[in-house]
């Protein structure tokens, strides 16, 4: 039976750590290049390796590319899941992507402080280059699209664990965007009046609505549309001559953290929310905004 995590000594837990974070990337790694990563004595990374294979945490590779495989068992010593199709969480140290590095394990800490709010994370990946002061950012998680922004306060090199102060933290839900939109669909029709559109609008409660012509989209006209036509005094327009024809849309089946990079990327504030190529509703930014004030 292997000895847990406490019980290994620190200079085992370090070559663990280092073999595993060089594994991820090379497969098969040579002692010297762990020597290096560590900045330890080449002879003491071969005494320490006879250790570790004995203990079933390493597995020796002959031959003049061998070198040092970890086996599973290194990752439960570490304490670490050993994930075969892992979607990599990014690392990101003053705004630029640290390479070959993923987020192992958010641990939080002072959670019921009033005005600090700290985390231990775990890394797979090499964390010497932090420091503390460093602005780091992680994310996002695969399933909540968790991000979290933060400064370095400490670095733990044996256990490969970064401490931060986190100064901002967003997560948005899973479920799909249907999830979120009207049951009701509100439509206005092309040669209806701005003042018949407006009316429409206000009834309904809502600040844009698809325009259908024959049962085909052909455009959406909000109350901007209309408060622009009013502008230019242009009161006898038509919803069709003041409408936005550029219509951009998203699947029903899409999360929120989708339909905010497509907000983002069009620069608008709604998307038309479609069901196998059929309009059923619309989300817009304050949708999004709406889901994450949690009360």
């Amino acid at each position: 039976m292997i000895r847990k995590l406490m019980e290994l000594p620190p200079i085992q837990r370090e070559i663990l750590t280092a073999l595993i974070n060089l594994a991820r990337q090379k497969g098969t790694i040579r002692g010297e290049e762990i020597a290096g990563v560590i900045d330890r004595n080449p002879g003491t990374i071969r005494n320490q390796m006879q250790a570790l294979k004995a203990l079933g945490l390493v597995e020796g590779v002959p031959g003049p590319k061998g070198g040092y495989k970890p086996t599973r068992e290194a990752y439960e010593a570490l304490n670490i899941e050993d994930i075969e199709e892992e979607v990599p969480v990014p690392i990101y140290r003053d705004g630029v992507l640290v390479e070959g590095a993923t987020v192992a394990e958010i641990n939080f800490t002072t959670v019921r402080h009033p005005y600090l709010c700290h985390a231990a994370i775990k890394v797979l990946g090499d964390i010497r280059n932090f420091n503390i002061g460093d602005k780091i950012q992680f994310g996002p998680t695969p399933v909540n699209k968790l991000r979290i922004r933060g400064d370095v306060r400490g670095r733990d090199d044996t256990d490969n664990v970064i401490l931060c102060s986190i100064l901002e933290m967003v997560s948005l839900p899973k479920k799909p965007i249907r999830e979120y939109i009207p049951d009701k669909m509100v439509f206005v029709a092309p040669n209806a009046t701005i003042q018949e559109a407006a009316r429409t609008l206000i009834e309904h409660d809502i600040h844009g609505a698809p325009v259908k012509d024959k049962g085909k989209l052909v455009g959406i006209v909000t109350f901007t549309d209309v408060g622009r036509a009013i502008a230019e005094k242009k009161m006898k327009s038509l919803v069709k001559e003041v409408m936005t024809g550029d219509i951009i849309t998203i699947d029903a089946e899409q999360t929120l953290n989708d339909a905010i990079k497509v907000l983002d990327e069009h620069k608008i504030g709604r998307l038309v929310v479609t069901e196998k190529g059929e309009p059923i509703g619309i989300i817009t930014k304050t949708d999004v905004l709406s889901e994450l004030a949690v009360y």
